[in-house]
């Protein structure tokens, strides 16, 4: 069979088209012909897909990996598509499998909780299903506020993100589905905000819950200083259902995630990509939500 013009080209010129494309089109113009296979999987192209700081990022990592060890630069990339636990455990690094770009993933250590060091409002966990080390268990509280931050040079250049809360639920949960939660992102003076749902219900059970909720904080108010007139102001208002932009979606690593919002990362971009969910209205009283961390991956 006749070469094709391009197979005719010497190998480290078909490599060089190669590297401006992507690790997901290098793997397929890999089985087109022993030409492409050679030159899609030379370290000349995945030299390109990896991050050009690939090697200070590792040498934070907890457990070091002897990469010299690797038989190729393709061998690499695909070992850091794993998540790496870097900066003493309370971050991950990892690439993209698809495009090269750079992923972490903030433990809920890095995380700024609000009232997370008071143990009846917060209390830290150990879980054998968790990457990191501990995890945060939503006791009980009325003001939802977790923040997350990164700094911009760390994420790949131009590249669309999304910042996603990694969580679970306990089986005690109540008052995470009303009312709804505040999510935003800011880079710089761009900013998005929606609203989310931790924990959705049909329109039937999300109105139970919301009256449960509702007959919750009359109940607090009561014993505080026996007025339910602000209660019952609140089971007003819950008659309301707030329409919601985002929806928990499960994960491969028996974790669920919200996205809380997306963000571009362009050429010169610098500062903190600045992360936040928000609940804070009516005095809602919430309690079972179990906090893993905030991942920021390349938005597919």
């Amino acid at each position: 069979m006749a070469k094709s013009s391009l197979e005719k080209l010497p190998e480290l010129c078909v490599a060089h088209v190669i590297s401006l494309t992507s690790p997901r089109v290098a793997c397929r113009l890999s089985a087109v012909s022993t030409t492409f296979r050679a030159a899609a999987t030379s370290d000349t192209v995945w030299d390109c897909f990896l991050p050009s700081d690939w090697q200070s990022l590792v040498s934070r990592a907890v457990h070091p990996v002897e990469f010299s060890s690797f038989s190729s630069k393709r061998d690499i990339f695909f070992h850091l598509c794993d998540p790496i636990l870097i900066d003493d455990g309370k971050m991950s690094f990892s690439v993209d499998r698809s495009s090269g770009a750079k992923c972490y993933i903030l433990s809920a250590r890095e995380l700024s909780i609000t009232w997370a060091d008071a143990p009846w409002y917060w209390r830290w966990r150990c879980l054998p299903e968790s990457r990191f080390a501990e995890v945060a268990e939503l006791t009980s509280v009325c003001w939802l506020e977790i923040r997350g931050k990164i700094e911009s040079r760390m994420l790949s250049r131009k590249t669309a993100y999304a910042a996603y809360l990694i969580y679970d639920t306990a089986n005690y949960a109540f008052g995470l589905n009303h009312p709804s939660q505040e999510a935003s992102v800011k880079v710089g003076v761009h900013s998005s905000t929606k609203l989310v749902c931790l924990q959705p219900t049909d329109m039937l059970s999300r109105r139970h819950a919301q009256r449960a909720s509702a007959l919750c904080y009359r109940k607090e108010a009561e014993e505080v200083d026996g007025d339910s007139k602000e209660a019952e102001e609140v089971d007003e208002s819950a008659e309301e259902v707030e329409e919601v932009d985002g929806a928990p979606q499960a994960r491969n690593d028996d974790w669920m995630e919200l996205e809380l919002g997306e963000f571009y990362i362009d050429e010169g971009d610098d500062g903190e990509v600045k992360i936040r969910l928000l609940e804070v209205k009516g005095g809602h009283w919430k309690r079972g939500l179990i906090i893993e961390g905030i991942e920021i991956r390349p938005k597919q």
